[in-house]
């Protein structure tokens, strides 16, 4: 539910931007902030080239607007509604992602605009701009904001690219690094919208949490959705079933004839038999039967036909009359004086 706020962002905006005598100085800011009709935000360099000054130029006079702003009687009497503001961001956990502050408080998108730029003006706000581990976030206190940040690095530091957690285990996981800072929050919203400023833990489609990079949190094509599917059932799957399965999990259109194109073409996934896809993580080699009868006789020396059927019925889905035919290739194998194989 979105969080309500009494004031009217569009009203104390107008207001504020009042407050700064120079003309000029207000067309800026107002532009700046997208506080216009259009509501389009406009960069340092399209104000500048308008005037006929530099950016720097630009962002000086924005910032001595501002620091106007805070220093008027104007700023002091609607001192409520940036205490309101601050409340507010509170209820978020003191922390929040730019867009979950908006997605809270706006009521429109015309609101946006608005908020981000008393945001921007209020003295008790921090932010952190987008950039390097963490998305763009606004927070009140810039000791405790740190904290939640180095304990999601330290998270971060636990898991590994192979490693997926359900979100009750992360969760937990994440607790005990934020207790280490002497940092209490039992609220899994709170927690989990702290998460989500980092750019290196992400939650996949199924809920699942991990490094952003690994694969079976990173879903960008049909691939790694059959990758998550076939994971996530844990075993073998006939590639018609893994494209069913993709549509009843993910709500994804996946045709029989391109998942199959798609599960040849990745190495990430093994022909373990007739239309039967495994991954390749899980230990399968690659090739034919024949192939693997190969690989298996050169780690391990000659073995019995019994020997050779039950270790490629582990890495193939076949008959043993199949494995049987193959050994019967006597340009690749000899069946030798004490009835084992080799390989020529």
């Amino acid at each position: 539910m979105a969080i309500k706020i009494t004031f009217k962002p569009k009203q104390i905006s107008s207001r504020l931007i009042q407050v700064v005598e120079n003309e000029r100085a207000r067309d800026i800011l107002a532009r700046r902030y997208g506080l216009t009709e259009t509501g389009t935000v406009e960069t340092l360099e399209s104000v500048g080239k308008s005037y006929g000054i530099t950016r720097e130029r630009v962002r000086q006079i924005e910032n001595h607007a501002l620091r106007s702003i805070q220093k008027s009687a104007d700023y002091q009497e609607l001192a409520t509604a940036f205490r309101e503001l601050a409340d507010s961001i509170e209820q978020l956990g003191g922390v929040a992602s730019e867009e979950e502050i908006l997605q809270q408080f706006c009521k429109s998108p015309e609101e946006q605009n608005y908020i981000l730029f008393l945001l921007h003006v209020g003295d008790p706000f921090n932010k952190r701009k987008e950039g390097g581990d963490f998305v763009h976030h606004w927070y009140v206190d810039d000791a405790r904001a740190q904290a939640i940040r180095d304990a999601i690095q330290n998270l971060y530091g636990t898991i590994t690219d192979t490693i997926v957690l359900p979100e009750e285990e992360i969760i937990a996981r994440y607790k005990q690094e934020l207790a280490k800072a002497q940092i209490a929050q039992d609220n899994a919203d709170t927690l989990l919208r702290w998460l989500a400023l980092s750019k290196k833990i992400a939650r996949n489609p199924l809920g699942e949490w991990g490094r952003a990079t690994s694969p079976s949190v990173r879903v960008k094509g049909m691939r790694d959705f059959a990758y998550l599917t076939l994971k996530r059932h844990g075993s073998p799957m006939h590639f018609s079933e893994v494209a069913q399965q993709v549509e009843a999990l993910f709500g994804r259109k996946a045709h029989v004839a391109t998942t199959h194109n798609e599960l040849i073409k990745d190495p990430r996934f093994v022909l373990v038999g007739r239309g039967l896809y495994a991954l390749s993580e899980w230990g399968y080699s690659k090739g034919v039967v024949k192939d693997v009868i190969k690989e298996l006789l050169r780690k391990n020396g000659p073995l019995t036909k019994k020997e050779i059927i039950d270790h490629v019925k582990r890495e193939r889905y076949v008959k043993d009359n199949t494995i049987a035919v193959n050994l019967q290739d006597t340009d690749t194998f000899v069946h030798q004086k004490d009835d084992t194989y080799a390989l020529i």
